[in-house]
């Protein structure tokens, strides 16, 4: 059997009964391209969670990391002992390390004097711990008392702190507590926190007066650069406390994804939405070959007496999932790509459409319409000759 005889004459079928009706296809067309959006924005969403989950440990500068163990994410830290950061400091492949201190507080806008929540990040300006040039600039002027750095991809419910610099209007209030903002930097919102504030160990102990200087969030650990980050990670566990968590530069990234994807219910919501978009194609797109196959169950069982064999139905069925997926694909991917550029300038978090994600989708889409394929072959054991005629 040649090639034409195999794919061609089914497929060419199978295309002319799904252009018959031109309502029939437009509806079909539609069911697959509303999964498609579906799935292309819950996606979307759960990447768009993801990254905004690693913005922060993206930006710090180290090599492990120390947090508490019953620590279910940075933004949602137990604080531990300094001390235990300090004892870090007698391996010999340790060059440094830096506190940080982390919390949620409430922010005034400048003018209209709403509060807004975001986060605050308190390091020592001597240290080098954030990868941000605007930090690295201005660690000697956030020496001074009161003095804060905030994010400008904060949302805009903060107000245009840019423009209140530049005229002059720097002063506010953080978690009630009077400070001034003396420079800006960029980092960006996540599902956590509308915006960012950078500041030092003792202006954050000022905005948060129960804090102390002994618990910390989070141990920053530098290593030599001639040292193992592994095999430094495998030692410094046997030698602290067993509460505390020693993680790699990736594995705090990882740490922050898996609380946003298995323990926050948002994750759940958007692995929900991606299941249900596939399941209301499949009904879709079943319900569309199931209709074809009973209104031409006369003309499958002619061609059946002429010979033709029951694969060659198979084959008509499954060409017709696959024009679906593709008529229904092309525009799903043009309207979420609009989505997502309407979605990134709303939400202020990176939503990309690169190639995983678009081969991803097909693949999801495609495995729908073949799945409803193989639900509708069923009713092609209904076109038999003898009962025909």
């Amino acid at each position: 059997m040649n090639w034409v005889d195999w794919f061609y004459f089914p497929a060419r079928l199978a295309w002319r009964q799904l252009i018959f009706d031109r309502t029939k296809l437009s509806a079909a067309i539609c069911g697959v391209l509303f999964a498609c959006v579906l799935v292309f924005m819950q996606l979307g969403f759960k990447d768009s969670l993801h990254a905004s989950a690693a913005l922060a440990p993206v930006k710090l500068n180290g090599d492990l990391f120390l947090m508490h163990r019953q620590s279910e994410a940075m933004w949602r830290s137990v604080q531990f002992n300094r001390s235990e950061l300090m004892r870090v400091l007698g391996h010999p492949s340790v060059a440094d390390v830096h506190p940080l201190y982390l919390g949620l507080a409430p922010f005034k806008n400048i003018q209209k004097r709403t509060k807004r929540t975001l986060m605050i990040y308190g390091f020592d300006p001597d240290s080098s711990i954030f990868n941000l040039p605007s930090v690295k600039n201005l660690r000697v002027e956030l020496r001074q008392k009161d003095t804060v750095l905030f994010d400008e991809y904060s949302r805009p419910e903060f107000g245009p702190v840019r423009q209140y610099l530049e005229a002059g209007q720097n002063m506010t209030e953080i978690n009630d507590y009077k400070i001034s903002i003396i420079g800006l930097f960029q980092l960006g919102v996540s599902f956590a926190a509308d915006g960012n504030v950078i500041t030092s160990d003792l202006n954050f102990m000022r905005i948060f007066p129960r804090r102390k200087h002994e618990g910390i969030d989070m141990g920053v650990i530098k290593l030599h650069p001639d040292a193992s980050v592994l095999q430094t990670q495998f030692e410094l566990k046997s030698r602290l406390n067993e509460y505390v968590n020693v993680f790699t530069y990736d594995e705090l990234q990882q740490f922050e994804k898996k609380y946003w994807t298995d323990t926050a219910p948002i994750g759940f919501i958007f692995n929900f939405g991606i299941l249900m978009g596939w399941i209301v194609g499949l009904v879709i797109v079943y319900q569309i070959l199931f209709t074809d196959i009973t209104n031409h169950r006369n003309e499958f069982a002619t061609l059946k007496a002429m010979g033709y064999e029951h694969g060659y139905f198979v084959r008509v069925v499954f060409a017709s999932a696959f024009f679906l997926t593709i008529l229904g694909f092309i525009p799903g991917y043009l309207l979420s790509s609009g989505l997502y550029y309407l979605a990134e300038s709303q939400m202020f978090m990176p939503m990309p459409m690169n190639l995983g994600k678009v081969l991803t989708v097909f693949a999801c889409i495609l495995s729908m319409c073949f799945m409803a394929g193989v639900l509708a072959i069923r009713k092609l054991k209904d076109a038999n000759p003898a009962d025909m005629f």
